[in-house]
């Protein structure tokens, strides 16, 4: 299958290389490919320049945002949440529509400082905002109450053991996620509803953060016992 991924931070790393990996076409998204691919500085997550992993995963190409959506039939939007529908207009209507978004993005306002805050929640989610600016998308939250090296392997912890959440308005787009989900080794797998259940695992951030602060040590998940 081909897959774009728009972003090349962590998560967008953590998830192109674990797809390239199973056999799929994957296509990261940047702003300017010149720039990224001449990055020498480590980011400020202390990641390495895109150059250096993508030799690491030479099979993982680099684009636009407006091609790497192009090349997808399966997208993930792996943005910072600042960002996310600026480059989604960038990637261009004429290559989303029709496809199933997987949204990784959190609505994180850094503007105070540490811990950040969320700059909508309550009665609104970054998930429902891009449903509603591309409405011919169909948009799946999911994977983004946990660190990105989880989201890929998540036998990595508690044999597997943890619960991830989606949501979405149509059900065979989250059918075809959770697909995907399981293919990574997901098994606890909680389908929440519509798009606007996007709200509530969006306003998990502020806990996680936290229990990071306290722990701290990111490799760790919420398990939902019943």
């Amino acid at each position: 299958m081909n897959i774009g991924i728009l972003g090349t931070g962590t998560v967008g790393r953590a998830i192109a290389g674990r797809l390239g990996e199973s056999g799929q076409a994957v296509m990261v998204g940047t702003r300017n490919v010149a720039e990224t691919m001449a990055r020498t500085a480590s980011d400020a997550m202390g990641n390495p320049p895109f150059s250096t992993w993508q030799k690491r995963h030479p099979k993982v190409k680099l684009g636009t945002f407006a091609k790497a959506a192009g090349h997808g039939e399966l997208l993930f939007n792996c943005t910072a949440g600042a960002v996310s529908l600026e480059v989604l207009k960038l990637a261009g209507e004429a290559n989303l529509n029709g496809k199933v978004l997987v949204d990784i993005s959190n609505p994180l306002d850094f503007s105070t400082g540490m811990p950040p805050t969320l700059s909508v929640c309550n009665t609104d989610s970054l998930g429902e905002q891009i449903q509603r600016a591309f409405p011919a998308v169909k948009v799946v939250k999911t994977l983004n109450t946990l660190n990105a090296r989880l989201m890929v392997n998540p036998a990595m912890l508690a044999d597997g053991a943890h619960t991830i959440f989606v949501s979405g308005n149509e059900a065979a787009a989250k059918a075809k996620v959770v697909e995907l989900l399981k293919s990574f080794g997901w098994e606890d797998i909680i389908d929440l509803g519509d798009i606007s259940t996007a709200r509530g695992v969006e306003m998990v951030l502020p806990l996680w953060l936290r229990l990071f602060g306290a722990m701290p040590n990111p490799i760790f998940n919420f398990k939902i016992v019943r």
